[in-house]
């Protein structure tokens, strides 16, 4: 299968009207900023254009997304995809869209290509970094369309900090910057702000946090009745993911999030000695080198025991 260009997918999106754009279950800085902006970026060419309702939607990718959403009236006459590796990411109420998937726009080395056309770019460090290089082509990449493209590419490199960071990153974010966007408060909300229930659960994951591997690998785990007991929601539980890689001599991070009884998410995050996107292969996920995901369902003990035992098949085993 053949990917397009970006000159291609902009030439593409120039034939598009009516389009509904969809994002990723539990929905991120980048799925929410890219799908943002490339709404904006086909508004500003005289095409209607709408976001479709996502409930993972928090308090701090709220402002990008709500005023942009379908309205229930719509009837889309083309499905456009940001940021979304395989079909298993989407929204139980864009699943009636699986097959008709016209544009699917990712950055994910585990891409699963499900568009009628398709454009990746799995070296970029976020999928804002696409899109916006797909809005040049369409046209001036004003400080609106801006905005959203920076969140997207900010949270997905933790704030330029990640090894997924490049120089073209860099190159991005400066041009973004350009435009006049207030960087400053996008950074102050998503990077330098916690609630006092997300300090509670920190604290609680790093009281009962589990190593193995002469305490290479880290598991910090988050129960529902952890997010229960200090009423904590999807706004406080945002990026939880990052706080493992933050630890001092680990090289492979994994975050049990618990969605449904005995459904954990794992978030696994790594160094160069562990390619986390074939850790989480193993168990039907996928994503980048340093930082995959996939959800096991079963009890903690046993969900845990199956993403040890990846990290192991694909790392070699543990040493202790």
């Amino acid at each position: 299968m053949t990917d397009l260009t970006v000159a291609e997918t902009a030439a593409l999106l120039q034939r598009f009207d009516d389009v509904l754009i969809l994002t990723h279950v539990r929905p991120d800085g980048d799925t929410v900023g890219c799908a943002a902006a490339l709404c904006l970026g086909l508004r500003a060419l005289g095409k209607r254009a709408y976001l479709l309702h996502n409930s993972g939607q928090t308090r701090t990718t709220a402002p990008y997304f709500q005023s942009l959403e379908a309205p229930e009236d719509f009837v889309p006459a083309k499905i456009v995809s940001t940021d979304i590796a395989s079909l298993g990411l989407l929204p139980e109420n864009a699943q009636r869209y699986r097959s008709k998937i016209d544009l699917a726009i990712d950055h994910h080395p585990s891409f699963e290509r499900f568009g009628k056309d398709n454009i990746v770019r799995p070296e970029a460090a976020a999928c804002g970094e696409l899109i916006y290089d797909i809005l040049r082509e369409l046209g001036p990449v004003t400080a609106e369309m801006a905005l959203p493209l920076y969140v997207a590419i900010s949270t997905d490199t933790g704030c330029f900090q990640y090894s997924n960071t490049s120089a073209n990153t860099h190159v991005v974010a400066a041009a973004l910057l350009d435009t006049g966007i207030d960087y400053r408060a996008v950074n102050k909300v998503f990077f330098r702000t916690k609630s006092r229930k997300r300090m509670a659960l920190e604290g609680d994951m790093l009281a009962n946090m589990e190593f193995y591997d002469h305490e290479r690998v880290v598991v910090l785990k988050v129960p529902i009745s952890l997010m229960e007991r200090v009423g904590a929601d999807e706004g406080d539980a945002e990026d939880l993911s990052a706080l493992g890689g933050q630890i001092e001599g680990c090289d492979c991070a994994i975050t049990m999030r618990e969605l449904k009884p005995d459904v954990w998410k794992f978030s696994v995050r790594t160094g160069s000695r562990v390619n986390a996107s074939a850790v989480c292969a193993e168990l039907g996920g996928g994503g980048h080198a340093a930082a995959a995901g996939c959800t096991v369902e079963a009890p903690l003990v046993e969900a845990k025991r199956r993403i040890l035992a990846a990290v192991e098949k694909i790392a070699g085993p543990f040493s202790d």
